[in-house]
């Protein structure tokens, strides 16, 4: 099949140049392997069945054979064995060369005791997602967020995306494979299938600790609830436990959570820090997310007449399919995407936060004129609390949208209305 082009391309491109070896890191199916493949040279697949034995054997007494072959080398699927780690680690050291090798891994791995250096000045870190509006196709991409961090103040193109498209899409999620599906329907039993592989026997195989599946189920389908909130471990276990016989403590809970995270299902975001006029206290819990919103879809049992029916739950998940964009896009740009809160219930869905310090702001609404003005209000009250003595200026304010045909920059204050199906890097 073709190849969709990504992102993170250029990303691994650039780090390359840079760094004698790359991780790349994130959820199992999302395009690391195919990505890495564009580029490498020779490749080595970890979880062939047929040769993983012979490869196990080789790892214990000549890794060095397995190392060999044209650079860059991919080790696919690196974390079955972690003695690769420094082994890569000495061979760079050794080679004295930039691109040698790209690691591939859809877990961390559960044995790191194995691995004795961190890395450091060897080691370059690539985090991919699964695929945006933009690099699946949805997206006209006609307003750049990049470009919006460079002071460019035009905003045209239209966004093609109906509301029924934004709740199929929501559903589907951008597992590569599922953009390639004939049909919505087989297209829909990606995320459906994911699901079931995750609280089967992924969960499981993070650490290698048996977990029971039913109540994997009932922890990701409470936590599906919590997209965007700061719940904590005890809110999760209060939904739950009417459907525990037997009970279960925090540290369970915590533990299946941190098994999800490891396989790369859960993507926390942190909480902005910014210097305020005020001394008003800022909260600092993590707000829940799943990297992608079909795992979501998926926990909850629903599809996208669901969503259309159900207005909340719509704009709850399509809030974590555009944090999943804003974080795909803010990587291109060597940014991170955090979520404001203080104490008087002040709170931003979004600050996308470039390295050299400049920052935008993000308020997510599915759509509605009501709506936007909600997060119009929010983000005026919230740009007008920093101290711009100490620290920058925001570079934008934007509402960005599930629904709507046009982007355009309010006059009477400047905010950006942006639709999902406008924006990317």
């Amino acid at each position: 099949m073709e190849y969709k082009k990504r992102i993170a391309d250029g990303m691994l491109r650039d780090k390359l140049d840079a760094m004698g070896a790359i991780l790349i890191e994130g959820p199992k199916a999302c395009g690391k392997t195919t990505t890495a493949e564009q580029i490498a040279g020779s490749v080595l697949y970890m979880d062939d069945p047929d040769k993983m034995d012979t490869y196990l054997q080789l790892v214990d007494t000549n890794i060095k054979l397995l190392l060999a072959g044209e650079a860059p080398r991919l080790i696919d699927e690196w974390q079955i064995a972690p003695k690769f780690w420094d082994a890569i680690r000495h061979e760079v050291d050794r080679r004295d060369e930039d691109g040698q090798f790209i690691l591939t891994g859809s877990a961390v791995p559960a044995d790191s005791e194995k691995i004795f250096h961190s890395g450091a000045a060897r080691y370059g870190f690539l985090t991919m997602r699964t695929m945006s509006l933009w690099e699946s196709g949805e997206s006209s991409g006609s307003v750049s967020l990049g470009q919006l961090f460079r002071g460019v103040n035009t905003l045209d193109g239209r966004s093609s995306i109906s509301i029924e498209d934004l709740a199929y899409l929501t559903c589907r999620g951008g597992w590569p494979s599922a953009t390639k599906k004939k049909t919505r329907k087989a297209a829909l039993t990606i995320a459906t299938e994911y699901y079931e592989a995750i609280t089967r026997t992924d969960i499981s195989r993070a650490d290698g600790v048996s977990r029971d599946e039913e109540r994997a189920k009932r922890i990701m389908r409470s936590y599906a609830r919590q997209q965007g909130s700061q719940a904590t471990i005890p809110t999760i276990l209060a939904d739950i436990s009417s459907n525990e016989q037997n009970g279960i403590s925090d540290e369970t809970i915590a533990s299946y959570i941190k098994a999800l995270k490891k396989i790369f299902v859960i993507e926390d975001m942190k909480a902005w820090n910014p210097n305020l006029r005020s001394k008003t206290a800022i909260r600092t819990s993590d707000t829940r997310y799943y990297t992608d919103p079909s795992i979501a879809v998926a926990a909850l049992g629903v599809g996208p007449e669901d969503l259309l029916n159900d207005p909340n739950t719509f704009g709850l998940l399509f809030e974590t399919m555009a944090v999943r964009d804003l974080r795909v896009y803010a990587d291109s740009l060597g940014g991170d995407v955090y979520h404001f809160r203080d104490k008087e219930g002040l709170e931003c869905d979004a600050v996308v936060h470039l390295r050299n310090g400049s920052y935008g702001l993000v308020e997510i609404k599915l759509g509605g004129e009501t709506l936007i003005k909600d997060g119009v209000a929010t983000l005026i009250e919230l740009a007008g609390k920093i101290d711009t003595e100490k620290m920058k200026a925001p570079s934008f304010l934007m509402v960005l949208t599930g629904i709507g045909e046009y982007p355009y920059r309010r006059a009477e204050d400047g905010v950006l209305v942006v639709p999902i199906g406008c924006l990317k890097d």
